[in-house]
């Protein structure tokens, strides 16, 4: 306890107080005696007008002697303050140790949100990277794992953005480096000489290195790179304690780019097996024209049930085989079967011609596989004669297709037969027809017919106004027929859930005639 009259002169000092404040003898000016901190607090206190006692929760505090204090006033009647010193250090020292865990905690929180919210390999380096040097360092390296001698580096220097570079470097040529990159435990600071870093590890503008961290940045299964933090030559070096907080924030980061690298694999995979299920985009085959167009059930979805192909005639003089059908079932479970199925009926492409052994063949491979769908379907071989072109249709439980005659007149092809995959034997119809140059066969999925909208938003689509929209076609491209009946469903449908929906023309081109050049020689058609 230490006493203090209202003109600043000590007036009595225990012993506690003593050994703390040595110089403090009654009648010593207690500015002189006490730290600034302390006679100020009093000439606060014993002045005149002072206000309400002093916040005992806030109290003045400071160093005396290497040791932290808190002073508590008491006043006095005869105006004197009698302050007592209570040694806070320990407290202080759990506060702040306190303060930097909650910081620490609540840094490595944000660091998983920030890392885990994007899936972008590039974006994920550059966000670890900037938080590194922001909290951990004064410039941090992302790098990402070796490509050959060729490592992928984001760099950041605190207060700047990332820049990303490629360097040609033999990884075990930097102390440290290689063990981090294959994810061996990391090589301690202090084993690590600034000096010998590379020209490529300090950024420019951040002058030399005073001391270096470099730790794994672990991942799922295998090594998501390695993480390099720097400080300048000025700033001391890198605590015990710092570095393994740099290994719990390397420990999120590395999770974030090998959450981010794994789905970049995925997402390939899956866009390359997506192409593979797609139906394809067709076109003029052998002078016969050909036009599809393909809806998925959800518009979420890019594969669905529904699928189509055209195989060009291996030989010229040749029919071209088009096939259609539709599995039952939606979504990817659905297109996976349609996969099977086109890759079979591709298998049997020398079979062609006869369409009643393909489809039994067929028929055969979706019973002993472990699929319980079954599927409709249709084929038609389509062979160019002159300006015409001649068709086969056979039909596998499939809607019947539709031709479109010059006129506008709608028929409908009478083959028939039951579907694939759910019956040991199948019997199939096989018919022939010819198109005219202008003329269309339609080939078209339930899905169509089926679509549930119009005015009052459940009435189906149905096959007489399928017909109707056909009619109004005669004449047109393939292509243009296609457009015609998906935009006539999509209005139809309006944003209605609906399924699948697959339609492909086959057309025989129109043809123009040719005369010579003095008008009266015959002439030719072309296409």
């Amino acid at each position: 306890m230490l006493i203090a009259d209202a003109q600043g002169l000590v007036v009595r000092c225990n012993e506690a107080a003593g050994q703390v404040l040595p110089a403090a003898a009654p009648g010593a000016p207690l500015a002189e005696v006490v730290p600034d901190w302390l006679g100020e607090a009093h000439a606060g206190l014993c002045s005149p007008g002072r206000p309400t006692p002093p916040d005992p929760h806030q109290a003045p505090a400071g160093d005396i002697g290497g040791r932290y204090f808190e002073a508590h006033p008491t006043v006095r009647d005869d105006g004197s303050a009698a302050w007592w010193l209570v040694d806070a250090t320990d407290h202080r020292l759990v506060r702040e140790a306190l303060r930097m865990e909650q910081e620490r905690s609540a840094f490595l929180a944000k660091a998983s949100s920030s890392l885990l919210s994007s899936l972008n390999l590039e974006r994920c380096m550059d966000v670890a990277a900037r938080m590194a040097a922001e909290k951990l360092a004064d410039a941090a390296l992302v790098i990402a794992p070796a490509r050959g001698q060729r490592l992928p580096v984001v760099t950041c220097l605190r207060g700047g953005d990332p820049e990303t570079a490629t360097v040609t470097v033999a990884p075990d040529s930097v102390p440290g480096l290689g063990e981090a990159l294959r994810g061996f435990p990391p090589v301690p600071s202090r084993w690590i000489d600034p000096s010998t870093a590379p020209a490529w590890m300090v950024p420019e503008g951040m002058g030399p290195a005073g001391s270096i961290v470099i730790t794994p940045l672990p991942g799922h299964g295998v090594p998501a790179g390695a993480l390099i933090l720097l400080r300048k030559a000025d700033t001391t070096a890198f605590t015990e304690e710092e570095e393994i907080f740099a290994r719990l924030f390397a420990a999120r980061a590395g999770a974030g780019m090998s959450a981010a690298r794994l789905y970049a694999e995925q997402s390939s995979i899956s866009d390359l097996l997506m192409r593979e299920l797609l139906p394809p985009a067709l076109h003029r085959v052998s002078g016969v024209d050909f036009a599809g167009g393909y809806r998925p059930s959800a518009d979420h979805e890019r594969i669905g049930g529904d699928f189509y192909d055209v195989h060009p005639a291996s030989d010229e003089g040749d029919a071209s085989l088009v096939l259609l059908g539709d599995v039952c079932g939606k979504g990817l479970e659905a297109a996976v079967l349609t996969g099977r199925i086109r890759n079979t009926l591709h298998a049997l492409l020398p079979l062609a011609d006869d369409h009643q052994r393909m489809l039994d063949l067929l028929n055969t491979s979706m019973l002993s596989s472990h699929h319980t769908r079954f599927a409709t379907m249709v084929l038609a071989s389509a062979l160019r004669r002159g300006n015409t072109v001649d068709l086969k249709l056979t039909s596998g439980g499939h809607p019947n297709p539709l031709i479109v005659r010059a006129d506008g007149t709608v028929e409908e092809a009478a083959t028939h037969g039951t579907l694939i995959g759910a019956i040991p034997t199948i019997a199939c119809t096989t018919v022939t027809t010819t198109l005219a140059p202008g003329e269309s066969c339609v080939l078209y999925t339930d899905g169509i017919t089926e679509a549930r909208g119009g005015p009052m938003g459940d009435e189906l689509f149905g096959e007489e106004r399928l017909k109707r929209a056909l009619a109004a076609c005669a004449g047109m491209p393939a292509e243009g027929v296609v457009e015609h009946v998906q935009m006539l469903a999509g209005q139809w449908l309006g944003d209605r859930p609906h399924d699948d929906m697959a339609v492909v023309v086959i057309s025989a081109p129109r043809t123009h005639h040719l005369s010579a050049v003095n008008g009266h020689t015959r002439g030719r058609f072309t296409a």
